[in-house]
């Protein structure tokens, strides 16, 4: 009987914990950015987190740790699902917008289908 005690009060304490992070999570302001994940150069590397910001026309990539990096000129060269590898390291439900910028870079950027025309808008499609 003891035992049952115990585990109600564990359950009714573990929902108390949940809520109250639930509700300030939801009271929390909105992260400005795009989360997604990042391979510099595409199609070599591995993939990083981080957030896409789109300010004054111009794309940036700021990764969970290091340095931010600029993509001045960046245009969209294509979209496309991840292969089964791929699927592994990023979410499989992703898309990846392949992007090429001034200077001859590429990069490759895995967002949630919901957020590549947020994307699109920061890094608009190539001319065909």
């Amino acid at each position: 009987m003891i035992e049952i005690a115990g585990v109600v009060l564990g359950a009714v304490a573990a929902g108390w914990l949940l809520r109250r992070k639930h509700r300030a999570r939801t009271a929390a302001a909105p992260v400005p950015g795009i989360p997604c994940m990042v391979r510099i150069p595409a199609g070599a590397g591995r993939w990083r987190p981080g957030r896409v910001y789109g300010e004054q026309g111009v794309a940036r990539w700021v990764p969970q740790r290091g340095e931010p990096v600029v993509l001045p000129g960046g245009r969209a060269t294509g979209i496309r699902v991840p292969s089964v590898k791929e699927g592994i390291s990023i979410n499989p439900g992703s898309r990846i917008v392949t992007c090429s910028y001034d200077g001859g870079g590429n990069v490759e950027i895995a967002v949630m289908p919901l957020d590549v025309r947020e994307l699109l808008e920061f890094v608009p499609q190539a001319e065909s």
